[in-house]
C-alpha cells in the first residue's frame, strides 16, 4: 500500500482525531498536556492534575498498555488519552492538528529515556551509540518538536507555560564528577540548551517556559532496588506535588530559568 503523502495525512488526523478523546475536555477549565504519562512522573501528574478538575490530554506511546493511566481516566471523565511518539514527528503534527482549536495552558514536557542502573554505570568502552542517539530524539529534539507544533495552542491560552522536565545529570555545574551515563547526560544537556535558546523567543511571546528538575525519583519497580534506594530518593508523589507549587508561583520573570522542585533554586547550566 501506498503511503499518503504527509499533508494528506494531516488533513485526515484533523478530521477523525476530533471525534475520540477530545469529547471529554471540559470548556472553560485550565487545560495541560502531558507527554509519556503512562507510569512514573507523568502518570502522577495526570493524578494530581485530574484531582484539581482540570482538562488533562495525556499521551503515551502505547495507551492499550498503560493500564493505570487508563484507570484513572476512567474515574476522571476530563482526563483524554491520546497515542504518541515524541520522536515521531508526524504523529506530533497530527495531534497538534487535532487540537489546534484547544488553548493548552500548560504544555508539560516529560517523556524520555532513562538508563537502567547496570548501564547507567558503564564507562567509555560500554558506550551504547544506539542508545545514545534515540536518547537525543526522545529527550532533546523531542520537546523542542513538542513545543514547535504546540505552541498556536499554548499562546491560545491564559496560563501561556511550557514546563519541561530536565535533570541535573545535564547540569555541568551539579552532574555528578564521575564517568558514567553518558548517553542520558549527554542528551539532557543538549535539552537545556535548545530550551536556554527557545526562551528567548518564549520571552517575546508572553509564553513562560523553564525547566524543572524532579530530584532524586524512586520509579524502579523492583522490590530489592527499592529497598536499596528508598533513603537516597523520593517518592513520585511528594516530586510531582512539590513541582506543582513551583508551577503555580511561575511569573513571565521566571521565563528561561532552570528550577530545582523543591526550594525553586535556579540550577546552572
Amino acid at each position: 500500500m501506498t503511503a499518503l503523502p504527509r499533508a494528506a495525512a494531516l488533513f485526515l488526523a484533523a478530521l477523525v482525531l476530533p471525534l475520540t478523546a477530545s469529547a471529554a475536555l471540559k470548556e472553560g477549565a485550565t487545560t495541560v498536556l502531558i507527554t509519556g504519562a503512562n507510569r512514573g512522573i507523568g502518570l502522577e501528574y495526570v493524578n494530581q492534575l485530574a484531582a484539581r478538575g482540570w482538562n488533562v490530554i495525556a499521551t503515551a506511546r502505547k495507551p492499550a498498555e498503560a493500564t493505570d493511566l487508563q484507570a484513572v481516566a476512567a474515574r476522571n471523565p476530563q482526563v483524554a488519552i491520546e497515542a504518541l511518539d515524541v520522536a515521531d514527528h508526524a504523529a506530533v503534527d497530527a495531534l497538534a492538528a487535532k487540537y489546534k482549536n484547544q488553548p493548552i495552558d500548560i504544555l508539560l514536557l516529560n517523556a524520555g529515556i532513562t538508563p537502567t542502573y547496570p548501564s547507567a554505570m558503564k564507562q567509555l568502552s560500554g558506550v551504547d551509540f544506539d542508545m545514545a542517539r534515540q536518547s537525543f530524539e526522545v529527550n532533546a529534539i523531542g520537546p523542542l518538536k513538542m513545543s514547535q507544533a504546540f505552541m498556536p495552542s499554548v499562546l491560545a491560552s491564559g496560563k501561556k507555560q511550557i514546563v519541561v522536565l530536565s535533570s541535573k545529570a545535564g547540569s555541568f555545574g551539579e552532574s555528578p564528577k564521575m564517568p558514567f551515563m553518558y548517553e542520558y547526560r549527554a542528551s539532557k544537556a543538549a535539552l537545556d540548551m535548545y530550551m536556554y535558546t527557545l526562551a528567548f523567543e518564549t520571552g517575546r511571546k508572553g509564553v513562560t517556559l523553564v525547566l524543572l528538575s524532579p530530584g532524586q525519583v524512586l520509579t524502579v519497580q523492583d522490590p530489592k532496588m527499592r529497598e536499596m534506594m528508598k533513603n537516597m530518593t523520593i517518592e513520585t508523589n511528594e516530586s510531582v506535588a512539590k513541582m506543582l507549587v513551583v508551577i503555580d508561583s511561575l511569573t513571565p520573570a521566571d521565563n528561561g530559568k532552570f528550577l530545582n522542585y523543591e526550594d525553586r533554586r535556579v540550577i546552572p547550566w
